[in-house]
């Protein structure tokens, strides 16, 4: 009863600072010069968030989509500490582009921020759960299959990532928003370097408040709470030479994950540091990522190739 209780107040006290924030504004300008390459499809600022909400998003597509195309999407979600980051940041076009370039369409998305003043949870969550819903209802118009969503994040869109992979109904963390007969459940998860237990991590801005403070929010904000037997698959990838989140913090979610039987795999790069994409000097991950969501996003169509 005390958990329920303090999901409830959580989800009412977002829901209000949500609207607070929306009024104030919300940092949506994106990268004032990316640069995409000439072989895939880029369809810039996606309004995928109701009004008066302001984050946009980008879709990285085949450059021409094979007709009658029910290809699978992959949610692509930014790191930045939860304060920071953009949706068409290097390691975000990286992603998009390697997907596009092998017949995945990518949906790299922005969500609020932290303020440092305010707190953001769980609407930061929200904003990813309602952005695989806007996959699933605009299936058709952009040729991907609503039952083959994936979703990838690096660091702190690594743990929103697994959040999004490891929450469902029964959490108390839908988003309170129309569409919520829509599923907001992916069929599995790539975390780079994302943050397993904010509890033993340190104090985040986001939560609006210390561990010391609400010890029990955030347990709840952390993906190993939520680990099942029925989670997605997961592929994890971390660097030995970390030294903003700790390989630990990957260690303990495989762990979770092993103990509950959930098929995963962890991928270790020595010398990697903070904040990579999939093409570090240490190792191309290209091949490893490809294979997971050939393996996990597959279907009738063609496997995904090996660009």
């Amino acid at each position: 009863m005390i958990r329920f209780e303090m999901k409830l107040a959580v989800g009412l006290f977002a829901f209000i600072s949500v609207m607070a924030l929306a009024r104030a504004g919300e940092k949506t300008k994106p990268n004032p010069a990316p640069t995409f390459p000439a072989d895939i499809r880029v369809e810039r600022g996606v309004k995928f968030l109701p009004a008066p909400r302001k984050p946009l998003a980008d879709l990285y597509m085949p450059l021409q989509m094979p007709k009658g195309a029910k290809l699978p999407a992959m949610l692509i979600i930014h790191g930045g500490g939860w304060a920071g980051g953009i949706r068409d940041a290097a390691r975000e076009i990286n992603i998009g582009t390697t997907l596009a370039r092998n017949g995945c369409v990518g949906m790299s998305i922005d969500y609020m921020l932290s303020d440092r003043r305010q707190a953001v949870w769980p609407t930061n969550l929200w904003d990813c759960k309602l952005a695989v819903r806007w996959l699933r209802k605009n299936a058709d118009r952009l040729g991907i299959d609503p039952e083959r969503i994936g979703v990838i994040g690096g660091s702190a869109g690594g743990h929103l990532a697994a959040m999004v992979a490891l929450t469902g109904p029964q959490d108390g963390l839908e988003p309170p928003a129309p569409g919520g007969d829509i599923s907001t459940a992916v069929k599995c998860c790539v975390d780079l370097y994302g943050i397993a237990d904010i509890g033993t991590y340190h104090d985040v801005s986001m939560l609006g408040k210390t561990f010391a403070e609400a010890p029990e929010l955030y347990r709840l904000a952390s993906p190993v709470t939520y680990v099942r037997s029925n989670s997605p698959p997961f592929l994890i990838l971390h660097g030995t030479a970390d030294t903003t989140v700790k390989l630990a913090q990957s260690e303990l979610l495989a762990e979770c994950l092993k103990q509950a039987g959930v098929e995963h795999e962890l991928i270790v790069i020595p010398g990697a540091p903070h904040t990579f994409h999939l093409q570090p000097p240490q190792r191309d991950l290209r091949p490893v990522v490809l294979k997971f969501l050939d393996t996990h996003l597959k279907s009738a169509s063609p496997a995904l190739g090996r660009k």
